[in-house]
């Protein structure tokens, strides 16, 4: 299905504030996220990417800036946008003594769907959980209970997708199988917005990144873009003198050889030399000064 469009982004975000006391957790962000699109905040934890996502839902009052959702303005009455969205938080408490098919289908009717069962069986299906439709939610593993906060986010067929974080915690197979429900909601034509501390994560599936540290978005492109932006073709990284040193090369081969020619010449020695293509991490640390820290 073809993503549904208007003249409108998906979000609209301007002047983003959020305080409390003399702390400031979210400052003056701004972005636009195009409909259709998969976007993602990037940062470390307590960047403010949750407490962003937060306003934007209309979960929490920010305390200046703008938001709207599909043309509609989110505050002062986050209501109007409720039918619109589907939110995952980053952590989901469900009722003991309901199945799977039980939770979506009371979902479904708290957003007035007469067709709970339908969507139910669909949104399972959507998430790979059809066998798991008649099972107790405390009976599902980390992976099944993230996939089922997902669906339960879907059921009213929301055209906007908050997702916070949903993987955090999960082997790395069970992270890997939400990738594929998160592309698969994706092909859907669902407007996809994620937060998330795990750089590969973002590059996999993201088409936009905004990367978020103290409180500000510090840079927002393409994780190809934000990588070309270092002008470097390769990351070479060794340890002289006990410390860890980090260049970015055009030319891996010219500056390996160079590194080595002048360590020779100044009887330094070159330990755990390391050559690879720069990442988003090698984004963060031009930008920041300091390595990302998942």
């Amino acid at each position: 299905m073809p993503p549904r469009m208007s003249a409108h982004p998906a979000i609209a975000v301007s002047g983003l504030t959020k305080r409390y006391g003399t702390f400031v957790a979210v400052d003056g962000v701004g972005f636009d996220v195009r409909q259709g699109e998969a976007f993602g905040i990037l940062g470390p934890n307590g960047a403010g990417k949750t407490t962003t996502l937060e306003m934007i839902e209309g979960l929490r009052r920010p305390d200046a800036g703008e938001v709207y959702v599909l043309g509609r303005p989110v505050w002062p009455d986050p209501r109007s946008v409720q039918q619109l969205i589907g939110v995952q938080l980053q952590s989901t408490t469900l009722f003991d003594k309901l199945t799977a098919r039980e939770l979506m289908e009371l979902f479904a009717r708290f957003y007035g769907r007469t067709d709970g069962r339908a969507r139910a069986d669909d949104t399972l299906a959507l998430v790979g959980l059809e066998a798991k439709a008649d099972a107790f939610a405390e009976d599902m593993s980390g992976g099944q209970q993230q996939r089922l906060a997902i669906a339960l986010a879907l059921v009213h067929d929301p055209e906007v997708v908050f997702l916070d974080e949903p993987t955090t915690g999960l082997d790395p197979q069970a992270r890997r199988n939400l990738w594929d429900v998160i592309r698969r909601i994706r092909a859907a034509g669902k407007t996809v917005v994620l937060t998330t501390h795990y750089l590969e994560e973002a590059e996999q599936l993201c088409e936009r990144v905004a990367i978020m540290d103290n409180a500000q978005v510090i840079a927002l492109d393409t994780p190809a873009g934000l990588i070309a932006s270092l002008g470097a073709d390769a990351r070479v990284s060794y340890v002289a003198g006990g410390e860890e040193q980090v260049l970015y090369a055009a030319d891996a081969q010219h500056a390996v050889l160079t590194l080595l020619d002048e360590a020779r010449t100044q009887g330094t020695a070159i330990e755990n030399l390391s050559v690879r293509g720069p990442s988003l991490e090698d984004v963060f640390l031009r930008l920041t000064g300091r390595e990302f820290r998942e």
